[in-house]
């Protein structure tokens, strides 16, 4: 839109009012220039390279142009060449990490809270005697209605208790069955990947045959779906929006399964406790480096062919809403430092593996002196696979480490097992009468996630649990004791104009984030004939960013009797609105639609990034009110139009912010009511946590106003929180203005 000043108003130097009215109590010039750019660890003011800057208008880039906002690009994939992960520095860093992927796991898996761990009860049959081994059936519910099957080997003959082998598979056809064929195992034979004809049919058989033989007890379980897993298959059934909202997935129904088996390996009477170790391939590498970044029981691991920086994992039981946000698998596999873990590597996607994940590994361990405990080796002359020439790595790794003393890591033949004698479930044992299928065992999950969210009475539960959950799913990641850094110049963002209207001034400037290249339009509005220090800031978001502030070429009306109290009101283009529409970008906000999580375990969701950018500026509001020098009296929080839900939402994540109040409407949003993965609000979990009144619970020591609430969901527990805490919760009728929020203002 082109700019004819109007008749009351004039274009001036910004030099000569932008610092002095967005920090009026800077005293000096050079103060305030400083202020304008200075980092604020969460937040700064400043420009990217040469922007292209409007030179009149409301706009701050030129028509056409899009702000040098770095989220401004491709979605990131599974299928991504590179996933780049950079370690922490120091052992304390690391530490602190290691926390944080624990629960980003656990939350994008649905299992925060953990469930209750009902029961094992086992039931172990079917003992086959093959010689110098035995092979043994077992199933146990892992959560009623959910069932872990597996085969269990032991060494006959073996003294006192002796190592623990957890040995998930992964998408061999048929899993724990599986047959190569005669052809592949004659391939396999000739190619040297394979020395005897069983293990060419069988790899996986082969693994925990020699495993036995080195004296060790092996349980071999299934993936859900695979084998004789019963009632769910593997792919389908969770896949669609409402899963998403609840965190529901198959990652997640393998992660609690292998956390349970775990359980049933170390409840095993000749199993020694400090000697218990995972490996799997492929998908069970997956399920090997998650299960053990969770879990300090396991003292030695091996994740085969999966460890890596290309492609992630390419089911969606390897993928999880929220999980690779930020961080790659060689992330995931260092949360098992110093512990000894190795790795191998094929010519598929880890062939990398010895410069890319290792060196990164590397730098990890040594942080406990501990290099030594990491290793691993690529054998590019093979293609994906655990075959015998992996396998002689891993034993020879578990041999050192789980102290197995003077045992040979050869493989010899063996006999191998038919599907009739390895299947758990037969007429002396048929399958359990409270099997669930995929729907029921869904709404299952779904209550008991309302009821461990019932549970939570006191604010320390409260913030104890949804803490970490709404940092996992809005992921702002922002500290507000970050130091200030000034700098001496203005830079960039000394272009903008400033413009007024009779005794209105209007600034323009980019708001940013330094760590994540955001570059967010603003505009400031301040009262020209008001010297006195502003004694109230309102930060005013709207659906339809900072262009709220204006009614074509003038101001919004409705903002004015704001400045009759001193007040300064802000507004920003949040991320894909106001100038971030309308020119083309390489960034499409796209779901995708086979499943969600394949887009969400690597993109923030788009409310979520909108949500930061309101955490990002509040917080550096907030901020500026510690200082002596830029004291903010009062800082008020609108959110209207579309934006109503995404400032409630950041009620949630600013916690112990201090600010005075904060509004928004609703517009009788839940997120309950979504039904489209391309539905710009949706929050994966959102659901599971309580949707808005749930999520809102973090928010009770605050001054709420909500207008919109949607009447069907349930608010009692939030308003007992908010008046526990000493906040309070205010419900508005009607639609949201601000010139509501001006009345409520000017009554003080």
């Amino acid at each position: 839109m082109e700019f004819t000043p109007a008749a009351t108003s004039q274009k001036v130097e910004k030099s000569s009012l932008f610092n002095s009215r967005l920090f009026p109590t800077l005293r000096s010039a050079a103060q305030r220039l400083a202020c304008v750019v200075c980092v604020l660890g969460s937040g700064f003011f400043a420009a990217a390279d040469e922007p292209q800057y409007a030179e009149s208008g409301f706009r701050v880039f030129k028509e056409g142009t899009l702000p040098n906002d770095a989220r401004l690009r491709r979605l990131r994939t599974l299928n991504d060449k590179y996933h780049p992960w950079t370690p922490p520095t120091t052992q304390a860093e690391f530490e602190e990490v290691r926390q944080r992927l624990r629960e980003q796991i656990l939350v994008s898996n649905g299992l925060w809270p953990l469930p209750e761990k009902t029961p094992l009860e086992p039931v172990i049959h079917g003992k086959l005697d093959m010689g110098d081994y035995t092979v043994e059936k077992v199933y146990f519910a892992s959560r009623p209605g959910l069932y872990v099957t597996g085969s269990l080997y032991r060494p006959k003959n073996a003294q006192g208790k002796i190592p623990g082998i957890l040995s998930p598979h992964g998408h061999w056809a048929n899993g724990r069955f599986y047959d190569a064929g005669d052809a592949e195992a004659k391939k396999q034979i000739e190619s040297g990947a394979e020395k005897f004809e069983a293990a060419a049919h069988s790899p996986l058989q082969a693994r925990m045959v020699q495993l036995a033989r080195m004296g060790c007890v092996v349980f071999h379980y299934d993936m859900v779906g695979y084998a004789d897993q019963p009632g769910i298959d593997h792919r389908s059934g969770f896949n669609d929006v409402d899963a998403a909202l609840q965190l529901h997935s198959k990652m997640g129904l393998q992660t609690w399964n292998s956390i349970r088996a775990l359980d049933f390996v170390a409840s095993l009477p000749d199993v020694d406790p400090d000697r218990i170790a995972v490996t799997g391939a492929s998908g069970g590498g997956t399920q090997t480096f998650i299960l053990c970044a969770l879990d300090e029981r396991p003292a030695v691991s091996f994740p085969a062919v999966m460890v890596g920086t290309a492609m992630q994992g390419g089911c969606n039981c390897e993928n999880a809403d929220y999980l690779r946000i930020g961080i790659n698998n060689v992330a995931f596999a260092s949360a098992f430092a110093p512990r000894p873990m190795a790795m191998s590597g094929a010519n598929d996607w880890t062939i990398d593996i010895e410069t890319k994940g290792l060196p990164e590994l590397k730098q990890v361990y040594a942080l406990f002196d501990a290099a030594q405990n990491v290793e691993a080796n690529c054998f590019p002359q093979f293609g994906h696979n655990y075959n015998a020439v992996s396998r002689e790595l891993m034993y020879e790794w578990f041999k050192e480490h789980l102290n197995l003393g003077d045992v040979s890591t050869t493989e010899r033949d063996f006999t191998r097992l038919t599907t009739e004698q390895m299947t758990v479930f037969d007429d002396a044992h048929p399958k359990p009468a409270d099997i669930m299928d995929g729907a029921t065992l869904r709404a299952a999950w779904t209550a008991q996630s309302q009821q461990q969210m019932a549970a939570l009475k006191s604010p320390e539960d409260v913030k104890r649990v949804l803490g970490p959950a709404v940092q996992v799913m809005l992921g702002t990641g922002i500290s507000e004791n970050s130091e200030f850094e000034f700098e001496s110049s203005p830079a960039e963002s000394a272009r903008n104009n400033t413009v007024i209207f009779g005794s209105r001034v209007v600034e323009k400037a980019v708001f940013g984030h330094k760590g994540r290249g955001i570059a967010l339009p603003s505009a400031t509005v301040s009262d020209d004939n008001n010297f006195e220090l502003p004694t109230k800031v309102v930060l005013w978001f709207d659906g339809n960013g900072k262009q709220a502030l204006f009614q074509g070429e003038k101001l919004n009306p409705e903002i004015l009797p704001l400045f009759e109290k001193g007040c300064q009101v802000l507004s920003v283009d949040l991320f894909m609105t106001g100038e971030f529409l309308g020119a083309e970008s390489e960034y499409q906000y796209k779901v995708d639609e086979s499943d969600p999580c394949y887009t969400f375990c690597y993109n923030r969701p788009l409310i979520a990034e909108r949500v930061h950018d309101i955490v990002t500026i509040v917080r550096t509001y907030a901020a500026f009110n510690k200082l002596d020098d830029l004291g903010i009296s009062e800082l008020h929080i609108v959110g209207t139009g579309e934006a109503g839900v995404w400032v409630a939402l950041a009620a949630a994540e600013l916690g112990d912010t201090k600010y005075t109040s904060l509004t928004a409407d609703l517009q009788g949003f839940s997120f309950a009511s979504i039904d489209n993965a391309q539905h710009p609000n949706l929050l994966p979990g959102a659901v599971k946590y309580g949707d808005v009144p749930g999520l809102l619970r973090l928010a009770a020591g605050h001054r709420v106003t909500l207008y919109g609430a949607n009447e069907k969901l349930d608010w009692k527990q939030t308003d007992s929180d908010f008046k526990s805490a000493g906040g309070q919760l205010t419900f508005g009728a009607g639609k949201l203005t601000i010139t509501r929020v001006a009345d409520e203002l000017l009554k003080k």
